[in-house]
This record gives structure tokens, C-alpha cells and sequence, in this order.
């Protein structure tokens, strides 16, 4: 499995301890994973109630109620940049060259 190599050729025992402890971060971004998904079922809840609700709320209320999942999907938008974004910078290399879904 290429992301548990750890081919620290030549390094000291305390830079390869150091470097190596990267990988303890990478529990936290699993973390951030489920957080993510929490977030999926929070949008899908808000989303049940404005549809519920459609004829009866006001406009006001309707915007009200339309600003919770643009909250919830700004907050997944951004577990997703620093999901990916620090486990490619901190952890190990994602490899997605390759990939057809690849952002650019």
C-alpha cells in the first residue's frame, strides 16, 4: 500500500519520529469525514422542512429556512477543502493525476 510507506532512507531517528508523526493526523481527517456526513443528513432535514413548508411560509420565512442548507453546504464545502487539502499537504499524496474526476 503506497500510503504506508515509509522509505525515511538516511534520516536520523528523531527527523524520521517527526515526520512520521504526520500520520497521527490522519484519524482527524477521518473525523472530518463523518462530520461530513452528519452534515449530509442535516442538509437533507432542512431541505424535508422547506419543502413542507413551501405553501404555507412567507417569503421571509422560506428565505430563512433556504439560508440553513447554504449554511450547511458552505460548512461541507469547506470540510472538503481542508479535508483534502491538508491530508495532501500534511499527510501523503492523494494521486489523482490520473483520475477523470480530478479537480483542477
Amino acid at each position: 500500500m503506497p500510503f504506508l510507506r515509509m522509505d525515511f532512507e538516511g534520516l536520523r531517528p528523531l527527523p524520521t519520529l517527526i515526520f512520521g508523526s504526520r500520520w497521527l493526523q490522519l484519524p482527524l481527517y477521518l473525523g472530518l469525514i463523518v462530520a461530513q456526513g452528519v452534515y449530509v443528513i442535516l442538509f437533507l432535514k432542512e431541505l424535508w422542512h422547506l419543502v413542507l413548508g413551501a405553501t404555507k411560509f412567507s417569503e421571509q420565512e422560506i428565505m430563512l429556512v433556504v439560508l440553513g442548507p447554504i449554511d450547511v453546504v458552505m460548512i461541507s464545502n469547506l470540510l472538503t477543502m481542508v479535508i483534502v487539502g491538508g491530508y495532501e499537504t500534511f499527510v501523503s499524496r492523494l494521486e489523482l493525476e490520473k483520475h477523470p474526476d480530478q479537480p483542477e
